[in-house]
């Protein structure tokens, strides 16, 4: 029988867009009046991830009516131990498009394209972890990194992490071919082959998708969004700080737990038209 491939693809990356651990939540309404919270992910027995059950709802039908690819910047490891409502997804992009998953697989030959991109097209890991531990103060650094072999992050105390010590790890990064994304307590330093869009690409080759959406909070979104035909962005994250859009992106008001929900209402109706 013949596969008739999908209208619509529908990307989206994950944490604080579609889903939120307990500190991103930003409920801002009375406990009594706060909307049903669905758990989708659990680590070491301990509830880590939610989304509100409307939203669950939502993605249910989104997967029905298009092919509904996460992307997101998680490893594979941490990928897997979330439980989206609805269907396992076809693809998945993990490690910020370093891996495609296909059908929880790892498409190796992806990630050996990457690889060499990578070798290409910025200075290598190892240089970036030195200028880490030379310049990372144990005052305020909680934890460091490394995801896949392919970038690193740093957990942080946010509040005594100096003014300006961001900026600065940034532009010494551009130089050498990688990009710094703060979100929340992380800081990421990302090799710029290693994009979200670049995995995206790929899958939309491989379904023949004739649409595409997508959906992003953080600076590792970007890419995703610009690769779209329409794309949406919550009213929180370093994207909305900024004040980061494009004629085809739609930057919602609504932050917090609520923005996902939000946000898979419009790819749900788009995907129906």
């Amino acid at each position: 029988m013949t596969t008739v491939p999908p209208r619509v693809l529908a990307a989206s990356d994950l944490d604080r867009t579609l889903i939120y651990s307990p500190s991103a939540l930003a409920l801002t309404m009375p406990d009594e009046h706060a909307p049903r919270l669905l758990c989708v992910e659990v680590n070491e027995a301990r509830p880590l991830s939610f989304m509100t059950e409307t939203a669950a709802w939502l993605l249910t039908r989104l997967a029905a009516a298009a092919e509904f690819v996460p992307a997101t910047t998680r490893t594979r490891k941490q990928y897997r131990r979330i439980n989206l409502p609805g269907p396992v997804p076809r693809f998945a992009i993990t490690a910020n498009g370093g891996h495609i998953l296909v059908k929880g697989r790892t498409d190796h030959e992806w990630h050996a394209e990457m690889r060499r991109r990578l070798a290409e097209g910025s200075a290598p890991l190892g240089e970036i972890q030195e200028y880490l531990a030379r310049t990372a103060d144990p005052l305020w650094l909680r934890k460091e990194r490394i995801a896949e072999d392919l970038f690193v992050y740093l957990v942080v105390e946010r509040s005594l992490l100096p003014e300006g010590w961001v900026k600065e790890l940034a532009d010494w990064a551009d130089e050498r071919g990688w990009g710094v994304s703060l979100q929340g307590r992380k800081i990421y330093a990302v090799p710029k082959p290693l994009t979200k869009s670049a995995a995206l690409a790929e899958v939309v080759r491989r379904t023949g998708a004739e649409h595409v959406l997508a959906a992003g909070d953080s600076l590792l979104d970007a890419d995703l969004l610009l690769a779209a035909h329409t794309g949406w962005r919550p009213g929180h994250g370093e994207l909305a700080d900024a004040g980061w859009s494009a004629p085809h992106i739609h930057a919602l008001d609504t932050a917090g737990v609520a923005a996902g929900e939000e946000i898979l209402r419009r790819m749900l109706a788009a995907s129906e038209r």
